[in-house]
């Protein structure tokens, strides 16, 4: 399997965006705003589509329409749970959107359908670098804003007493979300975007109540799925999404089952 360059650059793609989402997705649990997520991943569809129309690459547009929705959702702060059925319908309306401008340009139609279901083992040099550069970028984010950010996610009230800037951190973090989301669709697409994000955290906090332990076990378990569903996609020829998002669901049935038993 090594022997393949396609096979090392898929390897170390999917290494570095699932360690970036499996960080990235403890703190979007934490939080509880996985919709707020999930609805980045959607409005990247007419990110990419709209930059394609324009000739720019699907990747950047997509990377700069989900930072700039993701800065606008963080504006509104708590009030964000309020706005479901506005947010769901911006949401139809932006995949919408999307689908007229690939209607109109179908040039970038495969890199777009790319981006939606992933494509993993199509990863370039060029590619790698620019993940690199995002996961460096989401790090050196994440390390700024760290204090605040676990301050405010687990006693907001008494953060905001204390001066810590709710909307700020929300809008900071939910464009380092934005990034995260942008490189996980190189792996699984925005279709199954949480498979990587979502996943492997729930299962992390299902597992542990330290923050830190439960950062490295979630980028532990994010990891694993990458690398244990490229695997299993090499040999059976089966979609390399198909297996990471069976994992993603088997690892947190386990860390269910393993929490109830420690209850019980």
């Amino acid at each position: 399997m090594f022997e393949y360059e396609f096979m090392m650059n898929a390897f170390v793609a999917s290494g570095i965006a699932a360690i970036v989402s499996g960080v990235v997705g403890f703190f979007l649990v934490l939080r509880q705003q996985v919709f707020a997520g999930h609805a980045l991943a959607h409005l990247g569809f007419t990110g990419a589509t709209g930059a394609a129309l324009l000739g720019i690459s699907p990747l950047w547009g997509m990377i700069a329409f989900t930072v700039v929705a993701g800065l606008a959702m963080g504006a509104l702060g708590g009030r964000l749970s309020g706005y479901d059925i506005a947010i769901s319908i911006t949401l139809s309306l932006s995949l919408g959107s999307g689908l007229l401008f690939l209607h109109f340009f179908t040039a970038y139609a495969t890199q777009v359908t790319v981006l939606l279901f992933g494509s993993i083992l199509g990863v370039n040099t060029s590619m790698l670098i620019s993940l690199a550069w995002l996961a460096l970028l989401v790090f050196t984010a994440l390390t700024v804003i760290a204090r605040p950010l676990i301050f405010s996610s687990l006693q907001p009230e008494l953060a905001e007493a204390k001066g810590v800037s709710l909307r700020s951190i929300s809008m900071l973090f939910l464009a380092i979300v934005a990034i995260a989301v942008a490189q996980c669709t190189q792996i699984v697409g925005m279709l199954l975007v949480f498979t990587l994000m979502v996943g492997p955290a729930a299962a992390a906090q299902n597992l542990t109540n330290r923050i830190s332990s439960g950062i490295v076990c979630a980028a532990l378990f994010s990891l694993m799925q990458a690398w244990i569903g490229i695997t299993l996609a090499f040999y059976t020829d089966w979609p390399t999404s198909f297996w990471i998002s069976t994992l993603s669901t088997i690892v947190y049935g386990v860390s269910v089952l393993i929490k109830w038993w420690r209850r019980t």
